[in-house]
């Protein structure tokens, strides 16, 4: 056994997963895994720079994670940084923050290594479940990104878009400061062209239609998963390995897109930080099923996180 700590830190959250690594056996054994809202990359699609606020949300949870990675008394870390800081001029700034903090430099990954890992901590466990045939298709909705990845045991291919459901929100959601409340027809057909462009991009590398089952990762897929189970709260174990049919998506990302912001936060399960985000989210995974043909998707909590712990056990 090796006990391990992964921070993610993506553009809406950053998590921590400290486990217990068995590659014997091939399982991970979680001890700690959470996950905090800090909006990292808000507003970098418009200034290509980080916001001090936003780096200060970030270091305080970081501050947080330390503490417990120490309490735990985790043998290796390692934090990978995803969409907002690749993209960030003052990317710097986060790096020293990290650094002081953590004592390990964030690894600001490209696409194709978000991709990876994605894929790795997705499937991993897949293996020999019942009508879960192969290729998988994973598919990552981030903030600020999403990840395209095929692949059997090992991936075939994978292409990172710039399509995320804070992007598409900043993007084409928010008028005068705040998120239209709710979006209006001309905005919804923007976004949808946007998502529909980077669909496109991401062909050109990535097989879509190839993939017999597709793997859905991240929060906007999950909170999907919770809204369609009408769970009275979030509940990873009833959302690990649940299925949603494309209809169900539909109905639920009509439902978002149509609601103001009081109804969406009245959803239970639906964390606070995602309130603004989420019909974005659910807008690009419609997208997504619509486009590859996926009558379901398969919805997992096993994700990123899982892969970098799994490259340092």
């Amino acid at each position: 056994m090796t006990r391990v700590a992964a921070v993610d830190c993506g553009t809406n959250s950053i998590r921590l997963l400290v486990a217990d690594a068995d590659p014997a056996t091939g399982e991970l054994t979680d001890l700690d895994r959470r996950m905090t809202i800090v909006r990292l990359g808000q507003g970098v699609d418009r200034t290509g720079r980080l916001a001090p606020e936003a780096l200060e949300r970030t270091f305080a949870a970081c501050r947080e994670y330390a503490g417990i990675i120490k309490a735990h008394g985790a043998e290796r870390l390692r934090f990978v940084a995803t969409s907002a800081s690749r993209d960030a001029e003052n990317r710097d700034d986060f790096v020293r923050g990290v650094l002081d903090i953590l004592g390990v430099e964030p690894e600001v990954i490209s696409g194709d290594q978000e991709a990876e890992f994605s894929f790795t901590g997705a499937t991993r466990e897949l293996a020999g479940r019942d009508h879960l045939d192969k290729p998988y298709l994973v598919v990552d909705i981030g903030g600020g990104s999403t990840e395209f990845v095929v692949g059997d045991d090992h991936v075939r291919a994978a292409r990172s878009v710039d399509v995320g459901c804070v992007r598409m929100t900043e993007r084409h959601l928010v008028r005068d400061g705040a998120v239209t409340d709710p979006p209006t027809a001309e905005q919804v057909a923007a976004m949808r062209a946007d998502i529909e462009a980077a669909l496109d991009l991401a062909e050109r590398t990535v097989p879509l239609r190839e993939a017999r089952t597709l793997v859905g990762l991240a929060g906007s897929v999950t909170s999907v998963s919770a809204i369609a189970q009408e769970l009275p709260q979030y509940d990873s174990a009833a959302i690990h390995h649940s299925r949603v049919s494309r209809d169900r998506v539909r109905e639920i990302t009509d439902w978002l897109l149509a609601s103001t912001h009081a109804e969406r936060a009245a959803v239970p399960s639906l964390h606070p930080g995602r309130v603004d985000v989420i019909a974005a989210g659910a807008l690009t995974l419609l997208a997504i099923m619509e486009r590859t043909g996926a009558a379901e998707v398969v919805v997992s909590e096993h994700d990123i996180l899982d892969g970098i712990a799994w490259s340092i056990a």
